[in-house]
């Protein structure tokens, strides 16, 4: 039986704020308006000042990507496993990791910048989840970050903390099941995700995770996955062709922050 690269593919995605592209349309514009302010009225005299509504948007618009396997005839012959099922399931693991990636990307980029190069302990998380509650950042919130980040965060715990019943992930099935692997534990009512996608920022020992509301973020949709099987018979082989039309954008950068902590390997020798 074949043997599969392991994958960390899922999670980001996951937690951004979904849009689908309409069919017919080439963005989705995302409208923001800001705070409306009250003042001290005095009996007897008209109002005269007028709020303003303040609105921003952002538009939002997918791109395509794409990754083609050609099958022999003589190898799907001599093949031991179904090697159309083979590269399905790598083109599925590819295009998830690709998608994460390109999450993950979008992490360096907020302007608020976290933590430092230090470990993740408790302490910093909770810093952190301060800094999201000072800053009103909308519910849900959520962190991501390397799974070497997160193990320090649970060796200095002094409390159990709570590891079950992700209320994120229990509101949809299918998130569930592909949040269930990456799901950590939840602190102050955020839910700590891990994801090994995550890299070392080049020459150092420490990456970007990051703490943000659902806001944040904007995953779009036009085509999630889409496969075509195409027979060359010159060839005497299939062409298996996978596309996704999607995008992947910072909606509000005021509601998230960076988190640069450590993430090279612990020790396992103590």
């Amino acid at each position: 039986m074949a043997r599969f690269t392991a994958e960390h593919n899922a999670p980001v995605i996951q937690l951004f704020e979904k849009f689908t592209l309409p069919q017919g349309a080439k963005q989705v514009t995302v409208p923001k308006v800001a705070q409306a302010t009250f003042a001290a009225l005095t009996d007897g005299v008209d109002m005269t000042a007028t709020a303003d509504i303040g609105m921003t948007t952002t538009d939002l618009t997918t791109s395509e990507v794409g990754c083609k396997f050609i099958l022999t005839d003589k190898l799907v012959r001599q093949a031991n496993d179904d090697a159309f099922a083979v590269v399905g399931r790598m083109l599925g693991d590819g295009l998830a990791r690709k998608k994460d990636g390109d999450g993950i990307t979008l992490f360096a980029s907020l302007s608020n910048q976290l933590g430092g190069a230090v470990s993740m302990e408790l302490i910093n998380v909770a810093a952190c989840i301060a800094f999201a509650r000072a800053n009103k950042f909308p519910e849900p919130v959520f962190i991501v970050h390397h799974p070497n980040a997160v193990y320090m965060c649970m060796t200095s715990l002094a409390i159990m903390p709570e590891t079950a019943g992700d209320p994120l992930a229990g509101s949809d099935a299918e998130r569930a099941a592909l949040l269930k692997n990456f799901y950590k534990m939840r602190f102050d009512n955020v839910s700590l995700y891990q994801d090994g996608n995550i890299a070392v920022v080049s020459g150092q020992t420490y990456g970007y995770g990051a703490i943000f509301s659902q806001n944040c973020f904007a995953y779009l949709e036009s085509v999630g996955f889409n496969r075509e099987d195409e027979r060359d018979a010159s060839l005497r082989a299939t062409e298996v062709v996978v596309t996704a039309d999607y995008g992947v954008f910072e909606l509000d950068d005021g509601y998230g922050a960076r988190m640069q902590y450590q993430i090279d390997a612990p020790a396992s020798n103590n």
